[in-house]
């Protein structure tokens, strides 16, 4: 398996939905680093289950266990570790799913590869496993924000509900998760009717970086996009990424979509549009970063479904247990997490070559 994701800035991560704990190793933070740990549980518990229609019934603590490489909140050089407990685990409500292909998920893919299966949830193709990756994107922020760069990002679209076409949102407001309260009700509806039918519903998340200075990315085949891309691609359930108006930009002319420079007040130099979404060769140039992926229904819906035993034996299948019912309102700080860890790691690469 590839566990491995980064190149300075690193994360090794390890664990399996209902084992004992998901956990990782982060390589890469500067000696000396100052690192805010009640800021890191903060971001976990962004993605933690809570209460609300969308969310998965597993109440988890999810509670951050530093074992290496910080004392008195100083980072070493050396290999921070850290783990995750699992301390509601049901591996028995799989059991009777053991034998069972389920539509969509990574059942069979995984037995194909590798000869065997975890019997307990997806393993490592769980979303569980994404709580490594957003302590070390949490890390990866502290770090970006002494260099006046921030990631954020917010809910576009559930279902057929969506925001404005807008990438100048607010961050700070009354709904930190989707930047339109009245949008953002009119989606909690629609996921509650959803629930109700024991369905599942999917969308789009839109992300923000700011303060990139231009020259980041390794043409030819490490770009900044490409990079993105993987990191994006990487998490559960999504299915396209689009930069900026990417996706339009198929039907569109070239005179619409090229970004025409222009000397700023303060002298330097911008674009007056970002069709571009920031990147251009590959390279970031200086503009916000501007990036849209979409997620697709989660696959453990309730409702009846056909499927094969491993023998290749019909049979018919309803999935129980804790799901959620949309994943987009907890995956925002893995999506940020993912690039800021990108962003960084290129900007530690960029620092390289100016010592």
């Amino acid at each position: 398996m590839s566990n491995t994701f980064g190149k300075l800035f690193k994360l090794h991560s390890f664990g399996e939905s209902h084992g004992s704990a998901v956990g990782g190793i982060i390589e890469g933070m500067p000696a000396g680093f100052k690192i805010n740990v009640e800021a890191l549980q903060t971001e976990l518990n962004r993605r933690k289950a809570n209460t609300m229609a969308y969310s998965t019934s597993r109440m988890e603590p999810d509670e951050l266990v530093l074992l290496s490489g910080i004392e008195n909140g100083l980072c070493l050089g050396s290999p921070i570790g850290f783990l995750i407990w699992n301390t509601h685990q049901k591996p028995k409500d799989y059991q009777h799913l053991a034998d069972t292909f389920r539509p969509s998920h990574a059942d069979f893919t995984y037995l194909s590869k590798y000869g065997i299966q975890s019997k307990s949830g997806g393993g490592r193709s769980s979303a569980r496993e994404t709580l490594s990756r957003v302590v070390a994107g949490a890390m990866a922020q502290q770090v970006l924000k002494t260099k006046q760069i921030t990631v954020h990002s917010w809910i576009q679209q559930i279902g057929t509900i969506q925001c404005k076409d807008a990438w100048d949102f607010p961050q700070n407001n009354s709904t930190p998760v989707c930047p339109e309260p009245e949008v953002w009700n009119n989606m909690l509806n629609l996921i509650e009717e959803c629930k109700m039918q024991g369905d599942t519903l999917g969308g789009r998340v839109r992300c923000k970086v700011t303060g990139i200075p231009p020259g980041l990315g390794e043409p030819v085949f490490d770009k900044l996009q490409a990079r993105l891309g993987q990191a994006i691609f990487s998490i559960p359930t999504v299915k396209a990424l689009s930069f900026s108006d990417g996706i339009g930009q198929a039907s569109m002319l070239g005179s619409e979509t090229n970004d025409v420079f222009y000397t700023s007040s303060n002298g330097t130099i911008a674009t007056k549009t970002n069709h571009s979404g920031g990147i251009q060769g590959g390279i970031s140039n200086g503009m916000p970063l501007l990036m849209e992926a979409y997620f697709k229904p989660i696959s453990s819906i309730q409702k009846p479904q056909d499927t094969v035993t491993k023998d290749g034996t019909p049979t018919q299948i309803q999935i129980q247990g804790r799901h959620d019912v949309c994943v987009l309102p907890r995956v925002l700080p893995v999506v940020e997490a993912m690039t800021a860890m990108v962003v960084l790691d290129f900007w530690l690469l960029q620092q390289s070559r100016k010592s």
